[in-house]
């Protein structure tokens, strides 16, 4: 993920940025917020390896990875959402995360869908 502003419309990549705007596009249309959500767990034998390293200081990996992952996933579920209401980008993009019980991780990203056009 990153500000794909230099991306052109409707080439391979889909443009998404934090900004408000593309500064080289028009937003010709808004469809709207768009999102994707995922929630995961670290399963318990890898919980449990993951305990230890935590009580022991230092990055935790095996959580880092998880979240690498889950991130990812969400950004691919809010650009299939973006595509099925009509958008050909997204703008104001943000990632959230919050924790279910104990050992759920939830985590959205969500923006707005755009169509956007050669500035004019």
């Amino acid at each position: 993920m990153s500000d794909a502003s230099s991306t052109p419309a409707g080439s391979q990549q889909f443009p998404i940025t934090t900004a408000l705007e593309f500064p080289e596009w028009t937003i010709e249309r808004n469809v709207g917020m768009v999102f994707g959500l995922v929630v995961r767990s670290m399963g318990a034998a890898k919980g449990f390896t993951a305990g230890f390293k935590a009580l022991a200081g230092g990055e935790v990996k095996q959580y880092t990875k998880l979240l690498e992952d889950s991130r990812r996933h969400a950004l691919d579920r809010m650009i299939e959402n973006a595509q099925v209401l009509g958008a050909n980008a997204i703008v104001s993009f943000r990632f959230d995360g919050s924790e279910i019980g104990q050992s759920l991780t939830e985590i959205v990203a969500y923006g707005t869908g755009v169509v956007v056009g050669p500035k004019r």
